[in-house]
């Protein structure tokens, strides 16, 4: 049985599990409902870190450090690594085992690059599925990687415990070119390739954004977010990344604000799937899609408004 041996730890059950929850096909679907039924009770016991950044921050470079060194300190990791996604087959772009060339064939860890699709934040709308999978098969530290195309990152927060942020060694005025928004999701915030001809730029860096943390409003009571210089190619900071980490987690246990976040972001995924399933059920009806042609046309034409069209499609899928 698949469930099984994705709980021993098989990591092609794994592979083979992930790929059936992305899968479209309604007879996938109701087989991925009943997996994810029968794992649930073994998920929940990881840490989950999200990381963002803009292209060129050194995100593949810093999972791999990082994972690595989790590696060798005892964790199973995981990296659900979000790829853009090609235009002509619908696969993955980049392709991240070839950015992480040690991790990604390292024993305790498991590598999973997905195309993003069309889904907002660089998440698959399944990432949350593949993400139980992973805790499922013991791996104990998940690492979610986003595109970081400038999209909402709302989404990979609203799935992890805990935001990372990537920055690079920059001037003051750098600041202005961060969004606020991000800004207030990074619960730690690392200023990257921080060695070499950098390491002064990345020293202002880092003292600049310290400062502008203290006009921002923590998402967690029990949580202020850090800024940490770190280098991937030198592993200068890496392990002051993981006490962090344990620092965060510790703070939010104390008082159950990390349960109560997860249950939150359980029933926000609820409704986001409920929503999902509607859309495709009323794109799906005979009835509307005869009508379909015709409102599209008038809307095109500018001669019916988007809303009312929308209404009528509403109300053809319910009579």
């Amino acid at each position: 049985m698949l469930a099984e041996q994705i709980k021993a730890g098989d990591r092609r059950a794994l592979a083979k599990g992930i790929t059936l929850v992305e899968s479209t096909r309604a007879d996938h679907r109701q087989q991925a409902t009943a997996l994810l039924e029968a794992l649930m009770p073994a998920t929940g016991k990881s840490i989950r870190l999200g990381i963002s950044g803009v292209p060129g921050v050194g995100k593949s470079t810093f999972i791999e450090a990082f994972g690595n060194h989790l590696i060798k300190l005892g964790h199973k990791v995981a990296v659900l690594a979000v790829d853009p996604t090609s235009a002509v087959t619908g696969g993955s772009i980049l392709g991240d085992k070839t950015r992480m060339e040690t991790l990604a064939f390292a024993e305790n860890a498991f590598v999973r690059p997905s195309p993003a699709g069309k889904t907002l934040g660089g998440v698959t709308r399944r990432t949350r599925e593949s993400l139980l999978l992973c805790e499922a098969a013991g791996f104990d530290v998940i690492l979610v990687e986003t595109v970081g195309v400038g999209q909402s990152e709302t989404a990979v927060a609203d799935m992890t415990d805990m935001f990372l942020l990537l920055l690079l060694p920059a001037g003051g005025d750098e600041l202005q070119g961060i969004k606020r928004g991000i800004m207030e999701l990074a619960d730690l915030i690392l200023v990257n390739k921080s060695d070499g001809d950098q390491a002064n730029a990345a020293k202002q860096t880092k003292g600049d954004y310290a400062a502008a943390l203290h006009f921002m409003k923590s998402r967690f009571a029990n949580w202020q977010p850090q800024v940490l210089a770190c280098s991937s190619t030198t592993n200068t900071g890496i392990e002051e990344v993981w006490e962090q980490v344990n620092a965060f987690r510790n703070a939010l246990n104390a008082d159950g604000e990390l349960q109560q976040q997860r249950a939150h972001q359980a029933r926000s995924w609820m409704w986001a799937e409920t929503a999902e399933a509607l859309v495709s059920d009323l794109k799906n009806d005979a009835k509307v899609k005869a009508l379909v042609p015709e409102l599209e046309q008038a809307v095109l034409d500018g001669l019916l408004p988007a809303t009312v069209a929308a209404q009528r499609l509403i109300d053809t899928f319910k009579s």
